[in-house]
C-alpha cells in the first residue's frame, strides 16, 4: 500500500491524532474497556465512531474460477494468477486515489472517498486484465468479479472493513457478480454523477430477501466500453 495514498485519502477525513485514528490496537484496547462492563457504554461507542468510522466507497473484487483452476493447474499456478492480477489491481486502485486495505487469497478489498473514483478504478481493472488476456494463453485468462458500495465504515488501517455496504459490496461482489462484472449498491449509484454512466437494475436474492443492485453497463462520457457493457 502506498503511504502517500493512504495520506491523501484518510487526511480530510481524520481528526484524531495518527497514532489512534484507524489503529487496530487502539480498537482493541476500546472494545476491552467495552466488554468489561455489560452496561452500555456510549462514550466508548463514541470513541470508536469517532477514530474508525469514516463514510467512504468500498471496492471489493474476487477473482473467477478459483475451485476449478486450482483443481485442473494446481495452487502455484493459481497463485502466479493471483499474483498477476494485484499487478492489474493495485495500480487502478492507487491511481484512482484508493488504498488497498487488506488481501485475501483471492480477494482484494480497497477504499475510496467516493463511489465515483471506485467505479473509475473498477473499470480500470478491467481494462488492465484485458490487456494481459490478449497476449496469454487462455488457461491463463485473468477474469475478476467485483462490487461497490458506500457510506458509513468502520475503518480499521491496512487490516479490515465492517459496515452495512460493506456487507453488501461483498455478497455482490463475491457471490452475484460473474466475471468481469460491476455490480453496485444503491447508495454507490447515488452518490454518482448523474448522466456519465448507464446501468441496469436488478434484483438479487441476498439472505432471505430481495435485494435492489446495479450492473455496470456503460460510460457514457468517457472511456466508453460499448452499447453492450463489460460482458
Amino acid at each position: 500500500m502506498s503511504d502517500r495514498a493512504h495520506t491523501r485519502l484518510f487526511a480530510d477525513m481524520d481528526t484524531l491524532p495518527t497514532a489512534k485514528a484507524h489503529d487496530k490496537a487502539y480498537l482493541h484496547s476500546l472494545l476491552a474497556q467495552r466488554n468489561q462492563d455489560s452496561t452500555p457504554q456510549p462514550e466508548i461507542d463514541a470513541a470508536i465512531e469517532a477514530a474508525f468510522v469514516r463514510t467512504v466507497a468500498m471496492l471489493v473484487l474476487d477473482m473467477c474460477g478459483f475451485s476449478s483452476t486450482t483443481s485442473r493447474l494446481g495452487v502455484i499456478h493459481f497463485l502466479a494468477m493471483v499474483h498477476q492480477m494485484e499487478q492489474a489491481a493495485v495500480p487502478a486502485i492507487v491511481g484512482n486515489g484508493g488504498v488497498v486495505i487488506k488481501q485475501e487469497a483471492d480477494n482484494l478489498f480497497a477504499v475510496f472517498s467516493d463511489p465515483l473514483h471506485a467505479l473509475e478504478a473498477a473499470l480500470d481493472v478491467v481494462r488492465a486484465l484485458d490487456a494481459m488476456n490478449a497476449v496469454q494463453p487462455p488457461d491463463r485468462a485473468l477474469r475478476v468479479s467485483m462490487g461497490i458500495g458506500f457510506g458509513p465504515t468502520l475503518v480499521i488501517a491496512e487490516s479490515d472493513l465492517f459496515g452495512a455496504e460493506m456487507n453488501l459490496a461483498c455478497k455482490l461482489g463475491e457471490d452475484i457478480a460473474g466475471p468481469r462484472q460491476i455490480l453496485l449498491t444503491p447508495a454507490a449509484v447515488a452518490g454518482l454523477p448523474s448522466g456519465q454512466y448507464r446501468f441496469r437494475e436488478i434484483s438479487p436474492t441476498i439472505g432471505a430477501a430481495p435485494q435492489s443492485a446495479f450492473e455496470f453497463e456503460a460510460s457514457l462520457l468517457k472511456k466508453p466500453l460499448g452499447t453492450h457493457g463489460l460482458r
